[in-house]
C-alpha cells in the first residue's frame, strides 16, 4: 500500500471500468477504512450539536479522486 499524508484515503475494488476517448469513469466498492476522521472547527461542531451516536453523513469536498494502486 502506497504512504500518502491525505486522511480522506478510501480503499475498495474496482467493480467497473468504461474507457472514453479522453476520460475514463471507473467504479470502485469501498470497502475500508470503516471509520474516517473529519476535522472541523469546534463552531460548526457545536452548530450542528454533533454528538456520539448522531447518524450523520460524511462529505469530501474535493475537485478531483485520485487513484493510486
Amino acid at each position: 500500500m502506497m504512504e500518502l499524508s491525505a486522511r480522506n484515503q478510501l480503499n475498495g475494488k474496482i467493480t467497473n471500468v468504461e474507457l472514453g476517448a479522453v476520460m475514463a469513469n471507473i467504479k470502485i466498492e469501498i470497502s475500508e477504512p470503516n471509520t474516517i476522521t473529519a476535522v472541523i472547527t469546534k463552531e460548526s461542531a457545536e452548530k450542528l450539536g454533533l454528538a456520539e451516536g448522531d447518524d450523520v453523513c460524511a462529505i469530501i469536498k474535493s475537485t478531483e479522486v485520485i487513484i493510486g494502486k
